[in-house]
């Protein structure tokens, strides 16, 4: 613990985030200076601060020299020195990573716009929707309002083919109507067909065949 306290009042002596990595380049510096400006830059400085100091304070002396028992039983100042520059390493390493990820992602921006939709939502009279820290609720609650619109839509496309489904139902209605307007027309031309059939083989009939040649 004694070093780890040690590392850790050397990285609050280096500015921890808002002043990582004395060795990097200037443009990294002026990142890290610009973001004390901004008071939720300003808080993720912070926070990664004191992850970092735990992350310190849990990799002790005891801790490392447990791990390399033969080796700190047989030499414990060269152990000590291994261990005094993997605290360094680390500590600029990590140092790095979270310098690395306020430039990459832009964090300056991503909080700019973050305070912008809270400006926004001051005027939203119904409070967002929040986490109950029941997984169980959450999932469910999330769920239900999925399957709810899902439900609501599928209403509407209901409502729609039913809609369709009248409209060629009374097409076919109409189609079978005019199919059977047309069989009765056929029928009626057939009936009259036979008629003027019997009445010309009725005539045909009453003719003598003397009468025949003699028109001859």
């Amino acid at each position: 613990m004694e070093e780890s306290e040690k590392s850790g009042e050397s990285f609050s002596a280096k500015g921890s985030v808002d002043k990582v990595d004395e060795s990097g380049s200037s443009r990294r510096n002026d990142s890290v200076k610009s973001s004390q400006s901004k008071p939720r830059l300003k808080l993720f400085g912070k926070v990664m601060e004191k992850s970092l100091q735990w992350l310190l304070d849990n990799a002790s002396f005891d801790r490392f020299s447990h791990c390399f028992q033969p080796l700190s039983k047989q030499n414990p100042q060269l152990t000590e020195a291994m261990h005094k520059q993997f605290i360094s390493q680390l500590q600029t390493l990590v140092q790095r990573e979270i310098s690395t990820v306020i430039e990459e992602g832009d964090l300056q921006v991503k909080f700019e716009e973050l305070d912008r939709l809270e400006e926004l939502a001051k005027d939203t009279p119904r409070a967002a929707w929040r986490p109950s820290g029941v997984p169980e609720q959450d999932v469910c609650s999330g769920l239900v309002s999925y399957y709810k619109k899902q439900e609501e839509y599928m209403r509407i496309q209901l409502k729609k083919l039913q809609k369709e489904n009248a409209g060629l139902a009374q097409k076919v209605q109409a189609g079978r109507e005019n199919i059977t307007h047309t069989e009765q027309h056929i029928a009626a031309g057939v009936e009259e067909w036979r008629a003027s059939l019997e009445d010309l083989e009725a005539f045909v009939s009453t003719l003598s065949p003397s009468e025949h040649f003699g028109s001859l």
